[in-house]
């Protein structure tokens, strides 16, 4: 076991207070504000508490830091539609960014193929420290990572084949999704007959039929956001909007739809047309309309350990600080679906708390302790 006393600390889900915290096989076993009980102890006098940050769309470990071809797994530039592509068959947990990324306090990552091709393969949810990524896993598939505007036209276009237009974007996203929904419909059918020979990418896109996993659509102008949801409908689908730059541009229509975003990265240049109305403003503006937010680096346009600050900026630009600390820990869990594990301080969830010696998101805070999973892999010397 063990506890951390006399600290603030910020659950996320209700009040913060000045207490203890007990850590038993990997999960929180009691908060109080007095925990009477003899094991290893942490004394955070002074210091805050918070649950270990979460980035909900990153490529950690698929493009490693400070290489060249030799790390870049991230973008199958060789077919446009690669469903069956999984993130855990290029992720390298030796990258070093993982050690980057839990020094700054975050513990959960969401991370995952580019955006080169209309559908890019399967995102995978996981811990941020282990050298072996089966240990690492919290969710896997997590997602279906599908792209829209300037990057599949682009790879494409200069392939002299399809999509070169947005057009042929959305067509072959329809086709693959069609072809799967009908290869579904047959392998379920009660005549054997009809059963389909096995085809590994539409096996890929069925959870998303089922409402397992999201689409996880890459798009930051107005319209290709819209394109977005409109498939998403017509097929019945889960999506969440990533990106979603020009989101504060159509506020009203996104509350509408209810959706969720994640958005980023805000803290770059405005490298590309897509990107000309980039502010920092946008996550507050859709907070403060009550759509639910969060906020990512996309590793590796913004480095992960800079996650507080994008929030830190965001909070600058007009958002409120604790929201804002909240669209980087409980409403990515949430976007994601593993709040029952992690995202908040809460009796039962796993053990990834971070002791902090001022608020996250002053711009001078350092971390000075990460647990994950109850174990304390990293200590500010």
């Amino acid at each position: 076991m063990l506890l951390i006393k006399n600290a603030t600390i910020l659950t996320m889900e209700s009040n913060p207070f000045k207490g203890c915290l007990l850590i038993e096989n990997g999960k929180i076993k009691e908060m109080a504000e007095e925990i009477d009980i003899a094991c290893e102890t942490i004394d955070a006098e002074g210091k805050i508490v918070t649950p270990g940050l979460i980035d909900a769309h990153c490529h950690v470990g698929m493009w490693e830091d400070g290489m060249d071809f030799e790390g870049a797994d991230g973008n199958e530039m060789t077919e446009p539609v690669t469903p069956h592509l999984r993130a855990i068959d290029a992720i390298n947990p030796m990258d070093r960014a993982f050690e980057d990324a839990y020094q700054a306090g975050v513990t959960t990552i969401s991370t995952g193929p580019g955006s080169s091709n209309v559908i890019g393969g399967q995102f995978a949810v996981i811990k941020t420290f282990g050298n072996r990524i089966d240990d690492m896993i919290v969710k896997a598939p997590s997602a279906i990572k599908c792209a829209f505007g300037e990057n599949p036209k682009k790879v494409y276009g200069e392939q002299h084949k399809a999509p070169l237009t947005r057009m042929a974007t959305a067509a072959l996203l329809r086709q693959a999704l069609m072809e799967a929904k009908e290869y579904l419909k047959n392998k379920e059918a009660e005549d054997e007959d009809k059963h389909p020979d096995f085809d590994m990418q539409h096996e890929a896109l069925i959870p998303l039929f089922k409402k397992e996993i999201p689409l996880k659509a890459h798009a930051h102008r107005a319209d290709d956001i819209f394109t977005a949801i409109r498939i998403a409908k017509e097929f019945d689908l889960k999506i969440t909007l990533d990106h979603c730059t020009e989101g504060h541009l159509i506020v009203d229509y996104l509350k509408q739809e209810g959706l969720p975003a994640i958005v980023g990265p805000s803290l770059s240049e405005r490298s590309k047309v897509e990107l000309r109305s980039l502010t920092f403003e946008t996550p507050g503006i859709l907070n403060k309309a009550g759509i639910k937010i969060a906020i990512m680096t996309d590793h590796g346009v913004i480095p992960i350990q800079y996650l507080s600050l994008c929030a830190a900026l965001a909070a600058k630009a007009g958002m409120d600080k604790e929201e804002a600390l909240k669209a980087i820990t409980l409403y990515p869990a949430e976007i994601l679906e593993i709040e029952d594990r992690v995202g908040s301080l809460k009796v039962g969830k796993d053990a990834d708390i971070v002791i902090w010696d001022r608020h996250p998101l002053d711009m001078e805070s350092r971390v000075l302790t990460t647990i994950i999973n109850g174990k304390v892999i990293y200590k500010n010397k």
